[in-house]
């Protein structure tokens, strides 16, 4: 299935099946978030948290395009990602999907 950020599809005809969303809310662990405050404390990336991030994108993104898929569409267009954190000390990630369903003729 494609899906692109962009509104239209050059030269192409569209088909509008509706809006889809997909999430995914993450926990991050005790082992992660001790390794995430060291590498704070000396710099660097948090490479679990990235793991973490890139784990709740692909979950929301497919949910996203299965809610799309059972609509007829063939693409989703217009996809915007947002990233939260939720929870008591903002302990776990979320990820949300949404954009519009199409049909490419």
């Amino acid at each position: 299935m494609l899906v692109t950020t962009t509104n239209t599809i050059q030269g192409k005809d569209l088909d509008y099946r509706g809006l889809v969303t997909g999430e995914a809310i993450l926990g991050a662990n005790l082992f992660k978030d001790l390794f995430a405050g060291i590498r704070d404390i000396v710099g660097g990336r948090s490479g679990a948290y990235e793991e973490e991030l890139a784990k709740a994108r692909k979950i929301a993104v497919d949910e996203m395009c299965q809610q799309a898929q059972a609509m007829g569409a063939n693409a989703v267009i217009g996809v915007d990602l947002d990233y939260e954190t939720v929870g008591q000390n903002g302990s776990m990630l979320m990820v949300s999907a949404t954009g519009t369903a199409v049909w490419i003729r």
